[in-house]
């Protein structure tokens, strides 16, 4: 299992033009499944799409490592208005 960002697009509500955009974050074993599972954490009105995927596995020179613990997600936003 690997950790992958996923940069989504998708609908604006109806009396908008445009399309909203948002970055998640899930757990796959590839970039297929990740697509997959990137759309169902869609956020927004309509569907989504995936504009771009990238797969995780250092930052900064730190190495990501996954281990199971507990249930659904646990982010916290910080800094943003």
């Amino acid at each position: 299992m690997h950790l992958y960002a996923a940069f989504l697009g998708g609908e604006l509500a109806a009396s908008r033009m445009g399309e909203d955009h948002e970055v998640v974050f899930v757990v796959a074993e590839d970039t297929t499944s990740a697509r997959k599972a990137a759309q169902k954490k869609w956020g927004g009105d309509g569907r989504a799409h995936v504009d771009a995927v990238t797969r995780l596995d250092r930052i900064d020179g730190y190495a990501i490592s996954l281990s199971a613990s507990g249930q659904g997600d646990a982010t916290a936003m910080e800094g943003y208005n």
